[in-house]
């Protein structure tokens, strides 16, 4: 049987692993949008359950060196159910988020057994002003950070819905494909939500996990405004959280690649990548 040059074969196999040009993978680094500057909380909000929003008890979301930390040493009295968020300032629909998580030290005493090594990122949330004071889980979807030889990347639905396949998901979370990640190990991950059509989690440029029609429904979530959870409402739309729940976590590198755009090739603003049409960004 004749084979083919090595070279030629070489060729051939970097072909078949490059993205193609009209897939976000293929974006340059310029495009993407930093959430975070590395330096400051400007432009997040913290929203703690029975605090108001703004109030950051005990320096609970702090900058230190380069990276948001979750830190619970100035806790005087236990955790307290301080469940809490650090919301970006604006919704997103159609985009990829790309971050860094990383657990360390000790969870802290009062926590739930079930939030040690456990964190996440909350997409398509409520507006973070919507949130009553004693609402302890905000109505939106999480993509779900676990360690201690568990999947990563999971789903979890507060006062949320998915389907896959077709046929809505009973369980409140659901388990990725991806293999366990050490309790103290960096692990980068992208988050691609298309709208309320289709979410796909990314680690390691593999997708570990896929789901449909994100929607308002289900419980979990607690003591919100009944005029925000209005059950069978598809999710478009929404706002980002980073999750705190009583296990030290950091995060850096957080960006954002926006996939709704001008779709008219003949404008300079037109991405290939682009799948969701904003013509008035063709302006």
């Amino acid at each position: 049987m004749r084979t083919l040059p090595s070279l030629m074969l070489v060729w051939l196999l970097g072909q078949a692993a490059s993205p193609a040009a009209d897939d976000w993978r293929s974006a340059p680094a310029g495009e993407w949008r930093a959430l975070f500057d590395g330096r400051s909380l400007e432009g997040w909000v913290v929203k703690l359950h029975r605090h108001e929003l703004g109030d950051n008890y005990a320096d609970t979301f702090r900058v230190e060196n380069g990276a948001i930390r979750v830190m619970y040493d100035r806790y005087d009295q236990g955790f307290g159910d301080r469940f809490g968020h650090l919301f970006y300032k604006e919704p997103f629909s159609h985009y990829v988020l790309s971050l860094e998580y990383r657990f360390f030290g000790e969870q802290e005493e009062g926590g739930p057994s079930y939030a040690k090594l456990n964190s996440g990122v909350m997409f398509h949330s409520q507006a973070p002003d919507t949130i009553l004071k004693d609402q302890d889980w905000p109505i939106s979807v999480e993509a779900q950070f676990l360690a201690g030889g568990r999947t990563t990347m999971n789903v979890c639905t507060p006062g949320t819905e998915i389907c896959m396949g077709g046929e809505m998901v009973k369980a409140h979370c659901t388990n990725s494909t991806s293999r366990p990640y050490g309790d103290d190990q960096w692990v980068r991950v992208e988050l691609e939500v298309l709208g309320g059509e289709r979410v796909r989690h990314w680690i390691g440029g593999e997708v570990v996990l896929e789901y449909e029609r994100p929607s308002i429904g289900g419980g979990v979530a607690n003591r919100y405004d009944p005029a925000v959870k209005r059950d069978g409402t598809v999710l478009e739309r929404g706002y980002l959280a980073l999750q705190a729940e009583s296990q030290p976590v950091e995060f850096r590198r957080i960006r954002l690649l926006n996939l709704s755009g001008c779709q008219d090739r003949s404008s300079p603003a037109f991405r290939p990548y682009f799948v969701h049409r904003d013509d008035a960004r063709c302006r």
